[in-house]
């Protein structure tokens, strides 16, 4: 068993030494990096519903991430789904979009704008105990008891704008009270956003989510340029520009259904995870098969360089990345063992770029094609299925629950 351990680290090391000698770093160009970058996206799109208009959200997605700066912190950029339209009509806009509109009689532009982003109870109307009563004697007392609450609501309220804010955004609701409070105040208050809108806005605007507003010194605010009112399609959405994290997007999805779009959504976080790791590591590799043809070539080389029984473990390394242009082509609905076949004869080749291009159903060159996958990404396939194949290896037994057993009802 310690020989088969040893062999996979051997092949593994062979294998990455090989994709190691081949990668493409074009760190130093910046236009030649962005046309890497763009073949990764197409790569990364094309078995996805975002194929027919892969060119599009190619550069969606490669204008977001360039807009990171570096940063692998996906959470600056938005995504938010609209029916409606097509898929070509999503658009990438420079600032964060809150799914929200803006409040009957409040202020629907403010520039320079102070945010106060928080999670709180703005209403008024309910005793927040689970079962608690209070008796009266007479409909004065009610009043008496209606009036507290909203002269307690009202001092919550100073204290809010104590803050020297133009704008509220709550994570819970704002009833009509508090709200015309704030209208009077000639602040912006905006209730019921969705945590994650929530948390998002306070990570772009620079500030934090704040539950108790005693100490205005210690909370901090966002900030932006400017908040206003757009439409996109039907609907008005709240649009934060100027924000503090200057890197922060959002990416705004249209299309037929709410399936479509769910599923656009996932192709495009795909492609933006990639995206962003190859920002941090700038080598690039060809795709379609490609490295696990010349990872193969070269961990066989090492078979047969190796004595004992090593070498048998290092061989079946060797076949599994085999599997992988064989998985591919299937996929496709092609006849892998040709294909395979015949890629494994190209690779004999020097400098052979060949790898499956199922458009054609035959065997292709990537570097004319475009075909791209980032090194980073792969590397991390390879050794992570390597840990995998050990783990399972070291597994002597498993032990499981019996089933529970019926009850004969008869």
């Amino acid at each position: 068993m310690y020989a088969c351990f040893i062999g996979y680290r051997m092949a593994a090391e062979c294998a990455r030494n090989a994709l190691l000698q081949r990668v493409v770093d074009n760190k130093g160009n910046a236009e030649k990096f962005k046309s890497d970058l763009m073949k990764i996206a197409r790569t990364t799109l094309s078995s996805k519903i975002l194929s027919q208009d892969k060119e599009h959200f190619a550069q969606l997605a490669v204008d977001a991430v360039m807009r990171l700066k570096g940063s692998t912190n996906l959470e600056a950029i938005q995504i938010i789904k609209k029916p409606g339209g097509s898929l070509k009509d999503s658009f990438l806009d420079e600032g964060f979009i809150l799914d929200k509109k803006i409040g009957l009689g409040q202020p629907k532009r403010i520039e320079n704008a102070k945010i106060l982003v928080a999670n709180t109870a703005m209403d008024t109307d309910k005793v927040k105990i689970y079962g608690a009563r209070v008796r009266v004697d007479s409909m004065s007392k009610v009043a008496e008891i209606e009036g507290a609450e909203k002269e307690k609501m009202r001092e919550k309220v100073k204290k809010i704008i104590a803050h020297g804010i133009n704008c509220f955004v709550n994570r819970q609701l704002i009833y009509n009270f508090p709200e015309e409070l704030f209208a009077d105040a000639g602040i912006l208050a905006i209730e019921h956003a969705d945590f994650d809108g929530i948390e998002r806005l306070a990570l772009v605007t620079g500030g934090e989510i704040a539950s108790t507003f005693d100490n205005p010194e210690s909370v901090k605010l966002g900030h932006c340029k400017l908040i206003e009112e757009i439409m996109i399609g039907e609907d008005k959405l709240i649009h934060f520009s100027g924000v503090e994290m200057g890197q922060a997007c959002t990416v705004v999805l249209r299309g037929a259904s709410h399936h479509v779009l769910d599923e656009a959504e996932r192709s495009l976080h795909d492609a933006l995870c990639v995206l962003s790791q190859t920002v941090n590591d700038t080598r690039v590799l060809l795709g379609g098969g490609w490295p696990e043809m010349v990872m193969a070539k070269e961990v066989d080389e090492l078979a047969r360089k190796t004595p004992g029984k090593k070498s048998h473990a290092i061989e079946a390394f060797s076949r599994a990345l085999v599997a992988i242009p064989t998985i591919i082509a299937d996929n496709a609905g092609l006849d892998s063992a040709d294909l395979v076949a015949q890629l494994r004869a190209e690779h004999h080749k020097e400098g052979c770029n060949a790898g499956i291009d199922v458009i054609s159903g035959s065997v292709g060159d990537m570097a004319e094609l475009g075909i791209s996958e980032s090194f980073k990404v792969k590397q991390a396939v390879l050794l992570s299925a390597t840990e995998a194949a050990e783990m399972i290896l070291r597994v002597d037994e498993i032990i499981t629950c019996a089933p529970r057993k019926r009850e004969d009802r008869m």
